[in-house]
C-alpha cells in the first residue's frame, strides 16, 4: 500500500505543490493576515496582502482538488487550469461590480457570510500567480509518491487551506450606535465592525438626518456630522416634548427600554427582549460576538411627531434600530440610513420563528463539547488504569493539562466572534489536543498491564459519555434550554455516570495483573519432605 504510483496520475505532484514551502508561506501569511492583522490594521496594507497570499495559495489547491477528483488528469493540466482558472476570476470579480456580486452571493452559500468588493487596484496584485507558478516549477520535481506521506500532507495542510481561502474576505456587519435630534430632526450614528473590531462610540459610525420623521433618511453634512459628535455622549435617558411627566430610558446590558409615567419616579418596562431570548436571537446572526455588549439597547431619543404625538427611537447595537410609533406600538426598524455594502443590513431576523435556533458552527460547537467530555473521561479512566498497573502518575497529569487547554481553546472560541475562526480554532486547536491526550491514555495502559477489553470497554465509555452530554446540547440546538450556561451544567452532570464506570473499570486492571503474578516466578517456597526413618 505504500508503494509507487502510477505516472499517470497527477494528484503526487499538485500534492508536492500545496505542499512547496512558498505555498506554505503563503497559507500561514492569509491565516494569521486575515484573522489577526486585519481587525489590528485595518487597511490598504492588510487588504493588499490578502490578496497577495491568496493567489499563491489558490492556483494549487485548485489543482489538487481537480486531481483529486480527476485520479487520471495530468498534473501538468491541473496546474495550468488552477493558474488560468484563479487568476481569470480574480480579474472578473475585482473588476465589475456585478460579478463581486455574485460572488460574494456564490461564496455565501458556500462558506456563509461574505462579500467580495470589486476594486481595481487589486489587480496590481496579479503578479504574485507568478510566485505560484515557479513553485510549481519547484515542486513537480519532488512529486509525492507514497500513499502514506500523501494521506498525512492532505490531512494536515489541505483542510486550512480550504478554510483559509474560504474565509479571505472580512466581513463587516451593521452596528446601530446611537440616536439623537439635531433642530428637532431625529439623527442617527451606523458604524460597522468584525470579528473583535467593533466600534464603541456613536462617533465612529456615519451620521444620517431624516427631515420627515423618520421616515426617510440622508447622510449627514461635514457641519452636521460635527455638531453630532459635540453633543453630549449622555442619551440613555429622555422625556417626550408634549407630555413631560412620560420619560423613556434604554437598560444598560440587556435589550430593554423603560418608561415613567412620572417623570422619572417610578420605571415599568415598555419593551423588552428577555436575556434567554436573546441570546436565541444572536445565535440568528453571523459572529454575534458578546452578546452582552452587542445585543443591548444603547441610546434613545424622543422627537415630536408632525401629526401629534411623539415617537421614540432607540440604537440596539448589531439588531439595529427600534422605534416607538406614535400611536404607542413598538417596531425593530432595522438599519436605517444608508450602510450600504454591510451584510445583513437589508433585513432583521425574527426573534421567534418557531423552529429550531442554530448555526452550523453552534452545531460544531455542540458536537465537540460532547466529545470533549467523553474524553475527559477516557483520561481518567487511562490515568486509573495506569496507576492501577504501578505506573507513574505523570501520565495522568499530562493528560490532565492537555485536556484543561483543549477545554481553554474551546472557551474561548465560544464567544462567536467569527464563525471562520472559531472553526479554525476547532480543527487546528480542540480535536487533535483530545486525541492525542485520549490516545495516549488508552495506549500507555494497553502496552502495560491493562487487557485488550479494558480498552473496549474506555472507548465505550468515551462514546456513552458523549451521547448523555449530548443530549442537553441538542436541546439548546432547538431552543430548550435556551441560554448555554444551563445547558453546559446539564452536560457536566451527565458525565458522572461515565466517571462511575471508568472507577469500576479500573479494576479490571488490577484483575489481570494478579493473574499475571499467580503464572510467573516467584513460586511458591519449596517444603523438603521430613526424612524418612529406617524400619527396624
Amino acid at each position: 500500500m505504500t508503494g509507487p504510483e502510477t505516472s499517470r496520475d497527477g494528484a503526487p505532484t499538485t500534492l508536492a505543490w500545496l505542499c512547496h514551502p512558498a505555498t506554505l508561506l503563503a497559507l500561514v501569511v492569509l491565516l494569521v493576515n486575515d484573522h489577526v492583522l486585519k481587525a489590528a490594521f485595518p487597511g490598504l496594507l492588510t487588504g493588499k496582502l490578502s490578496d497577495v497570499a491568496g493567489l499563491v495559495l489558490a492556483p494549487p489547491l485548485v489543482a489538487v482538488l481537480l486531481t483529486l477528483l480527476v485520479p487520471r488528469l495530468p498534473a501538468r493540466a491541473a496546474a495550468q487550469v488552477g493558474l488560468v482558472a484563479v487568476g481569470a476570476g480574480f480579474a472578473v470579480v475585482k473588476s465589475s461590480g456585478y460579478a463581486a456580486e455574485l460572488a460574494s452571493s456564490a461564496w455565501t452559500a458556500l462558506a456563509g457570510p461574505s462579500l467580495v468588493r470589486a476594486d481595481w487596484t487589486d489587480l496590481l496584485t496579479l503578479p504574485a500567480l507568478g510566485l505560484a507558478w515557479w513553485a510549481w516549477t519547484r515542486a513537480r520535481r519532488r512529486p509525492v509518491r507514497h500513499r502514506t506521506a500523501r494521506l498525512v500532507r492532505l490531512l494536515i495542510v489541505l483542510p486550512p487551506a480550504v478554510l483559509a481561502v474560504a474565509a479571505t474576505s472580512a466581513v463587516r456587519y451593521p452596528y446601530a450606535l446611537g440616536t439623537t435630534t439635531l433642530d428637532g430632526h431625529p439623527a442617527i450614528s451606523v458604524g460597522d465592525g468584525f470579528g473583535t473590531s467593533w466600534p464603541d462610540e456613536p462617533a465612529g459610525g456615519q451620521w444620517s438626518v431624516s427631515d420627515d420623521g423618520a421616515t426617510t433618511w440622508r447622510l449627514a453634512t461635514d457641519g452636521e456630522s460635527e455638531r453630532l459628535d459635540a453633543q453630549d455622549p449622555s442619551r440613555r435617558q429622555a422625556c417626550a416634548p408634549d407630555e413631560p411627566r412620560r420619560c423613556y430610558r434604554v437598560a444598560s446590558g440587556h435589550l430593554r427600554v423603560e418608561q415613567s409615567d412620572d417623570a422619572g419616579v417610578t420605571w415599568q418596562v415598555a419593551w423588552e427582549v428577555s436575556d434567554a431570548r436573546r441570546e436565541e436571537l444572536a445565535r440568528r446572526y453571523p459572529s454575534p460576538g458578546d452578546v452582552r455588549r452587542h445585543f443591548s439597547s444603547r441610546e434613545l431619543t424622543v422627537y415630536p411627531h408632525a401629526g401629534g404625538g411623539h415617537e421614540v427611537l432607540v440604537a440596539n447595537g448589531r439588531d439595529g434600530f427600534l422605534r416607538r410609533l406614535a400611536d404607542g406600538g413598538w417596531r425593530r426598524d432595522g438599519f436605517l440610513g444608508e450602510p450600504s455594502g454591510l451584510v445583513g443590513a437589508d433585513e432583521l431576523p425574527p426573534l421567534d420563528d418557531g423552529g429550531p435556533v442554530q448555526r452550523e458552527t453552534d452545531l460544531l460547537l455542540a458536537i465537540v463539547l460532547a466529545l470533549l467530555l467523553g474524553c475527559a473521561v477516557a483520561v481518567v479512566a487511562g490515568h486509573l488504569a495506569i496507576r492501577r498497573g504501578g505506573g507513574s502518575r505523570w501520565w495522568g497529569i499530562a493528560g490532565a493539562l492537555t485536556m484543561l487547554l483543549a477545554g481553554t481553546v474551546l472557551e474561548a472560541t465560544w464567544s462567536r466572534h467569527d464563525d471562520m475562526s472559531t472553526v479554525l480554532a476547532v480543527l487546528v486547536g480542540v480535536v487533535p489536543l483530545a486525541a492525542v491526550a485520549v490516545a495516549v491514555l488508552l495506549l500507555v495502559p494497553w502496552v502495560g498491564s491493562a487487557p485488550g477489553r479494558w480498552v473496549g470497554w474506555t472507548v465505550g465509555d468515551l462514546l456513552l459519555t458523549a451521547i448523555l452530554a449530548g443530549l442537553p446540547l441538542a436541546g439548546w440546538l432547538n431552543g430548550n434550554p435556551a441560554q448555554i450556561r444551563v445547558a453546559v451544567a446539564l452536560a457536566l452532570l451527565a458525565t458522572v455516570p461515565g466517571l462511575v464506570l471508568a472507577v469500576r473499570l479500573a479494576r479490571l486492571v488490577g484483575s489481570a495483573r494478579d493473574e499475571n503474578r499467580r503464572d510467573t516466578p516467584p513460586y511458591p517456597p519449596h517444603r523438603p519432605l521430613p526424612p524418612r526413618v529406617p524400619l527396624g
